[in-house]
């Protein structure tokens, strides 16, 4: 959005790589523009007391939620993309505008060449201390500095550098502030000895030091294995520690990330436990569902609760919409439910019943006082014509850029193509922005001469390194031409190539892309009222994360690339 600028410094290692030699074979863009369409999203409600799940819809999970006054902030795991964990500001919980992004600086996030996109930054908790009037978030750059935390005063204003944590292992760290102003942080890490099975692992705290921002004395396993260890509990993972009247709450994850996912709680009267689980376990799950159930949310999880101030509670957690089995290409999302306490124990979803997917939550107003919201869910179009001298919050580089590639100039997102490809374990010149929608439109104008059968740009679905699909021009054989080139567990299909005639060659042009669900479909317009079909109906469930792997959903961005010699 216009109004949303990525705070991305230009550190002094970037060296401007537009030449003179490069500007000749620089891929301009005018504009980008995305449009969900899903029918999903196609109902009236009424905004201002119900809402649409998901809240925020795409590639945003891992949710964790904090408040200060009537102020919300939400961040979200981002593994390899750059800037690291988004954080979004509401007053009302449903009704979001991104202010930023937490690590939004190569001094906070070097996601470095050769890492796996599904490594990067994982499952960020942030809290916020009210002795000190400060946030913290915490997390894991997996395959990078390990565990480590960022403060700020403002969410607003940007974060700190890394402090890290070099006494705490594992994953998913998350801090906790008592009302006798100790602090301690809880995180996923193998158990004590030999774990006794495939995916046994324990949750262990540590007192944390506010004064030094590190944990101090012995650490102690608060919860091995999960609910029932007889039954063998995988994943106990994502936790976060509450306290309301007097006690103490551990909630966790359970069950791995895929349709067995689910949300489980302990209780104790000490910060230190034992902490004992409750009979109504787990509180969240959709596991034991049927599967031909309309509009089908599965694997929901990773959950974190929110008190409101007139003392409601909420849950966030993520989410994932397939649009047929279990193939979703959007990644898992962000959904939020109302919380309701039975015998002192928070329920996010009665056993058995249907995540919906329009809520209407006892006296919820909307509220946008003092926030512009942003579309995070609907139907809706999002547009960016570069008339801004910085990019937008929304906008994501794989891995962390080593050199500027990428230009704002006469209302234009210039790229200038790099050697590195999107094939590669590198950071090619590519800025994607999140598919929000099984069913979508994105169109984008280029300009753009191949100088030789080597260089290329245009559109990428992009999954990862071996699941994609590319919507490119280039050149062969003098003649220019539009390929789609689809990339599946590794192996390249034969490209599907259409030849521009003499007329349309040096033209700037239009390329289209349209999502139905596992179907793609790419078009080019050099008339906007004639637009010319390329390739239909594209398996694109390759892009799923069932196919794919990982833990990312599809990005869909702008890419160009030079091969070389």
């Amino acid at each position: 959005m216009k109004t949303s600028l990525l705070t991305l410094t230009l550190f002094s290692l970037f060296i401007c790589s537009c030449t003179s030699k490069s500007n000749n074979n620089v891929a301009a863009f005018d504009y980008f523009e995305y449009q969900g369409q899903d029918a999903h999203f196609n109902k009236t409600i009424h905004h201002d007391h119900e809402y649409f799940n998901p809240i925020i819809a795409g590639f945003y999970p891992d949710p964790s939620i904090c408040r200060k006054g009537e102020d919300y902030y939400m961040v979200h795991s981002t593994f390899s993309y750059f800037p690291g964990t988004p954080i979004l500001h509401s007053k009302d919980l449903v009704n979001w505008q991104q202010i930023g992004n937490v690590l939004d600086r190569p001094s906070q996030l070097q996601l470095p060449k050769g890492i796996k996109l599904s490594g990067g930054i994982y499952a960020p908790a942030i809290s916020y201390n009210k002795r000190n009037d400060t946030f913290y978030l915490v997390t894991t750059s997996v395959n990078g500095i390990g565990n480590f935390v960022v403060k700020t005063k403002d969410p607003q204003k940007g974060w700190s550098d890394p402090i890290l944590l070099p006494n705490v292992g594992g994953i998913d760290p998350s801090l906790f502030f008592d009302d006798d102003g100790k602090a301690y942080l809880v995180h996923n890490d193998a158990p004590e000895g030999t774990p006794e099975y495939d995916g046994h692992r324990a949750i262990w705290m540590h007192e944390y030091d506010v004064n030094t921002d590190q944990t101090i004395g012995t650490p102690l396993v608060v919860i091995d294995g999960g609910v029932d260890k007889r039954t063998q509990p995988v994943w106990i993972e994502g936790p976060h520690i509450y306290k309301v009247n007097e006690k103490y709450y551990l909630m966790a994850a359970e069950g791995g990330t895929g349709t067995n996912h689910s949300e489980v709680i302990f209780t104790s009267d000490h910060v230190k436990g034992p902490y004992k689980p409750v009979r109504n376990n787990p509180i969240l799950t959709q596991r034991d569902l049927p599967e031909d159930r309309e509009e089908k949310v599965t694997s929901v999880g990773h959950a974190d609760l929110i008190e409101t101030p007139d003392g409601k509670w909420f849950a966030v957690f993520l989410g994932c919409r397939p649009y047929k089995e279990d193939l979703y290409n959007t990644g898992r999302e962000t959904f939020l439910l109302p919380v309701q306490w039975e015998k002192n124990v928070p329920i996010i979803l009665e056993k058995g019943k249907t995540l919906p997917t329009i809520v209407t939550p006892d006296e919820w107003v909307a509220n946008i006082n003092g926030i512009t919201p942003e579309p995070f869910n609907g139907n809706f179009t999002w547009r960016d014509n570069f008339e801004n001298d910085k990019l937008g919050f929304r906008w994501l580089f794989i891995r962390t850029p080593q050199k500027q590639w990428w230009q704002l100039k006469d209302n234009q997102l210039q790229i200038s193509p790099t050697r590195e490809s999107v094939y590669e374990l590198g950071s090619p010149s590519f800025i994607g922005y999140r598919q929000q929608h099984m069913d979508f439109t994105v169109t984008t104008k280029m300009n753009f001469t191949p100088l030789t059968e080597k260089s290329m740009a245009g559109l990428v679905c992009y999954q990862n390194e071996k699941n994609n699909l590319v919507f490119g021009k280039r050149s062969k054989n003098g003649q220019d031409i539009l390929v789609v080139i689809r990339t599946a567990n590794g192996k390249q299909d034969a490209p599907q190539e259409y030849l521009l005639d003499e007329t349309e060659k040096g033209m700037p042009i239009q390329l289209r892309i349209i999502g139905r669900g596992s179907k793609y479909s790419f078009q080019y317009t050099i008339n906007p009222n004639e637009w010319k079909d390329v390739a239909t109906d594209i398996d694109g469930s390759i892009l799923s994360t069932q196919k794919a792997g990982g833990f990312t959903g599809v990005v869909i961005g702008m890419y160009a690339h030079h091969a070389g010699k």
